[in-house]
């Protein structure tokens, strides 16, 4: 029997960085309790990591204060983290009351159900980038923020409701806000996936056309696997605060389309074909963070560069 240490629940566990953290704590002899809406999602990130049977698996909505409550009553969980809600910026545009319901209602269910439970363990909730809008400079959590989607806006009143629990009810509950992060088990309905796979799909039949819209836009493109570490930094700092989990480093799309395309031996002018009606007319045109202050604080910093990640996604 192996001996485990602490337990950790993780809300949203079979999403990209839900089933990385749990691959991740259940490396380091935890407990993991993952909590996921959807059934049939247990097989997929967890089975491709191979873990689906490392971690007891239940079925339930974060927005449901008795599932919640539940979960801290029977299992006891050190640490929670929430990964789960609506996590796109495009579909929160075509489906905004789910996004706001997921990610406002989901972390008001959390902190209430923390509270009504006297719960004293840690509570770590993904924050975004998005909530800054536009940044001419580097991010820091004391930036501006102005957000441009339903998305953003979900996730900054998530930042502020944590923000909230944390200062009047004594919660031990912080915000990781996050910068745009990929691997392999990123989902197709976001860019860098749909990329690659077009990509792959144009070399094998050495045809075809894939449609983008702005493809000058810059961000602050990070590896998963590096960031779901960052997560566990942060919620185990003997001080409690909200951090931005980032690179600093500033990409824009078309050079990851060059990337990904260079890498197959294609060129990439010859298949990508800008289409107006994807624009968006509020495009956050720069998004990066400022990482000095979770390495001068904490000690993290980003080891794997723009380059390699890209390479990383395409070996996959």
């Amino acid at each position: 029997m192996i001996l485990t240490y602490r337990t950790a629940l993780i809300l949203g566990c079979s999403g990209q960085d839900g089933s990385l953290l749990c691959q991740s704590l259940i490396k380091k002899r935890y407990r993991v309790i993952g909590l996921s809406k959807n059934k049939n999602q247990k097989t997929s990130n967890l089975q491709k990591l191979g873990i689906e049977k490392d971690i007891e698996f239940n079925v339930g909505d974060i927005t449901d204060l008795k599932c919640i409550k539940r979960l801290i009553d029977v299992y006891s969980p050190e640490e929670i983290y929430n990964l789960a809600g609506q996590s796109s910026v495009g579909i929160s545009f075509t489906k905004p009351i789910l996004t706001l319901e997921s990610i406002i209602n989901g972390t008001a269910t959390i902190l209430e159900a923390c509270k009504e439970t006297s719960y004293t363990g840690r509570i770590f909730f993904a924050g975004s980038g998005e909530m800054f809008g536009q940044t001419d400079q580097g991010a820091n959590i004391n930036h501006k923020k102005n957000p441009q989607s339903p998305y953003a806006i979900a996730k900054l009143t998530s930042f502020n409701l944590v923000k909230m629990y944390r200062e009047i009810f004594s919660l031990k509950c912080m915000t990781g806000v996050l910068f745009n992060h990929e691997s392999p088990l990123r989902s197709d309905i976001f860019v860098t996936q749909k990329i690659i796979k077009a990509a792959q799909e144009i070399s094998k039949n050495k045809s075809g056309k894939l449609r983008m819209g702005n493809i000058n836009i810059v961000r602050d493109w990070g590896w998963a696997p590096e960031y779901v570490e960052a997560m566990q930094i942060i919620t185990n700092a003997s001080h409690i605060a909200d951090h931005v989990i980032c690179t600093g480093k500033e990409n824009s799309l078309k050079e990851f389309i060059k990337q990904v395309f260079s890498a197959l031996e294609l060129e990439w002018e010859k298949y990508i074909e800008i289409d107006q009606s994807l624009f968006r007319s509020n495009e956050i045109l720069k998004s990066y963070g400022d990482p000095k202050p979770l390495f001068d604080q904490l000690g993290w910093k980003a080891e794997i560069d723009f380059k390699t990640m890209t390479k990383k996604m395409l070996s996959a």
